[in-house]
């Protein structure tokens, strides 16, 4: 891919913000939702298998419309969010949506009563294309509330909670922050300073860590006020809809049972020492008595870094993928293609990278800040895998199946970056390139099962303490925070007092109405480490099992997703072959000592 072609092509969806186009759309969109409402409401209790599916397909085709508004809105202001033309779109755009939200409020519940009187139909032949969809929202059925209730709680939220969340993220991507990169004064956006984490000099990335925690310590009250009014915000909501606790709303979701969750952190929690070991191997690779928070994912200092072009990494990329089958690449060569990635760290640019499904197209967008490092080109690897599963789903299911827990969500994502790694061990020409590769890999699981586990705690201990009656200010919260942190790195790794500001930064915690957003990531680790053990005996064979499972999309539940590998999730042992995978890796470091 050429530099020129570094930002994104959404023409698409729609030309630019001003394009005739959108409002057409929105338009077209309007109209649905009004005939939808003349023609279902207060008649969807009555209806049987045979109105009921033409009703879901209703809703499938305006899923499919409003589709092209929503992501267009969200991803043009995604790349440019100090342009006054991208603010007022989005804004535009998130009203809508909030509008059409409350327009709209009757259906889930009249569907809901329908289920409730009714169980029975969800397993009629001729709704099998929506039998788990249905299922899913049966389980939602007790939680739900009145038209007016939920219409309320639409008209709250949109100034409430997603206005916090739109604050947080604001707030990151409209600083400078000034850091000192190998000896020389710079000021730099949050992408291109958060970039410098990794970065080899390891005065460089102290100097980084401590200018981004330092500069979010200094605002620490805005982010705890955030925080508080979120979280409850959500401890109210889950009272009213009567969760049992505030993680069950997000249980529901990713269409899991809490025993299984819970096996999945107890085992985390019981085999820490096996991470804390690791850590104190890299520490001893670096020639370090202890690792420093700013060397966990920092790559070895005494190797080269290497720097990869974009051409290289798409290269690596889709070699790696199209060894487990060349359809696997596919997808990832479309993106590519038409240019549907936007690479460029810039001020007033989303920090950090994620990946948009687009339905209407069969293909996807791609977010990343992509400064040419080997971490870099993981993420890369990482987001394309996640238009893979988009690209398999997208072409067996109608939107309504493509409600993908998160726990399933990161599947295929989490497996193309061990594709990566097996490429570039492959390849490598020395035990030091493979020392590269291994720290980078241990060093992403390590955050995504380890670390992440402590945001996990860190969240519970949240709503435990406003259960309490304790005000959660900044000192309070942080305090929550490094509690959380030290029951998972103990004394493997010394801090900087900054650090205590680190959860300010995680967007995953404003999220709106999406709490406990963290866990799907620790089961994805696992369950794909799994799936890799099985791969490696496999080879090629393993390849249509995970197409099938990438193709189910949300048609099937995770505990069947399981099945089709012969893996039981619901097993508390199940967890523990995650932790062998991981603890391989650490063998595999040490042969190349």
């Amino acid at each position: 891919m050429a530099p020129q072609d570094s930002e994104w092509d959404l023409s698409e969806l729609f030309f630019s913000t001003d394009d005739p186009k959108i409002d057409q759309a929105i338009a077209e969109a309007t109209t649905l939702v009004n005939t939808f409402e003349r023609a279902y409401r207060g008649k969807i209790i009555t209806l049987d298998d045979s109105g009921l599916i033409v009703f879901l397909q209703s809703l499938d085709a305006f899923k499919a419309k409003f589709n092209d508004i929503t992501l267009y809105s969200t991803l043009s202001f995604s790349a440019n969010m100090t342009l006054p033309q991208t603010q007022a779109l989005n804004d535009r755009v998130k009203h809508l949506k909030a509008a059409f939200r409350k327009q709209l409020a009757f259906y889930p519940l009249e569907l809901g009563s329908l289920l409730k009187n009714n169980p029975e139909i969800i397993h009629e032949p001729t709704l099998s294309n929506y039998r788990h969809m249905l299922e899913r929202l049966y389980r939602r059925v007790k939680h739900q509330l009145s038209e007016v209730e939920e219409q309320i709680i639409i008209d709250k939220d949109l100034f409430g909670v997603t206005a916090w969340e739109e604050l947080q993220a604001k707030w990151l991507n409209t600083r400078v922050f000034d850091v000192e990169v190998l000896k020389e004064a710079k000021r730099l956006s949050y992408g291109e300073a958060n970039g410098l984490l990794t970065h080899p000099d390891r005065d460089t990335r102290e100097s980084a860590n401590r200018s981004i925690y330092d500069l979010l310590g200094k605002d620490g009250e805005i982010f705890a006020t955030a925080l508080r009014s979120i979280c409850a915000d959500w401890v109210n909501v889950s009272r009213r809809r009567r969760y049992n606790s505030p993680m069950e709303s997000s249980l529901i979701s990713n269409d899991i049972e809490f025993e299984t969750i819970d096996n999945l952190l107890r085992t985390i929690e019981k085999n820490v020492s096996v991470y804390q070991r690791y850590l104190k191997l890299k520490a001893k690779l670096m020639g370090l008595p202890i690792l420093g928070n700013h060397d966990i994912v920092a790559p070895l200092h005494s190797l080269p870094e290497p720097k990869f072009s974009l051409q290289e990494a798409q290269k690596l990329i889709l070699q790696a993928y199209s060894r487990l089958d060349p359809q696997y690449a596919t997808a990832a060569q479309e993106i590519f293609t038409k240019h549907h990635i936007d690479f460029t760290p810039r001020f007033g640019k989303c920090n950090g990278a994620f990946c948009s499904t687009h339905y209407n197209s069969k293909s996807a967008y791609i977010l990343t800040n992509y400064n040419g490092t080997l971490n870099d080109v993981f993420t890369l690897a990482h987001e394309l895998g996640h238009a893979t599963h988009g690209w398999y789903a997208s072409r067996s299911q109608t939107p309504l199946n493509l409600d993908i827990p998160m726990i399933v969500a990161e599947v295929a994502s989490i497996f193309g970056e061990l594709l990566l790694t097996d490429l570039l061990l492959e390849k490598a020409k020395s035990d030091d390139e493979r020392k590269a590769v291994l720290c980078l890999v241990l060093d992403e699981a390590g955050i995504t099962a380890f670390q992440v586990t402590a945001r996990v705690l860190f969240e519970q201990t949240l709503y435990a303490s406003l259960e309490k009656g304790e005000f959660l200010d900044y000192e309070t919260v942080c305090s929550h925070w490094v509690s959380a942190r030290n029951r998972i790195y103990g004394y493997a790794v010394t801090w900087f007092p900054e650090m205590k500001a680190e959860w300010t930064m995680k967007p995953h915690y404003y999220m709106a109405n999406f709490r406990f957003y963290n866990y799907p990531y620790v089961y994805a680790q696992m369950f794909v480490y799994a799936l890799y053990d099985q791969y490696l005996e496999e080879g090629t064979k393993f390849a249509p099992k995970l197409k099938q499972a990438l193709s189910a999309g949300s048609s099937l539940s995770p505990l069947e997703i399981g099945n089709l590998f012969n893996l039981d999730v619901s097993t508390p042992d199940f967890w523990n072959s995650g932790i062998r995978v991981f603890q391989r890796f650490i063998n595999r470091l040490r042969e190349t000592i």
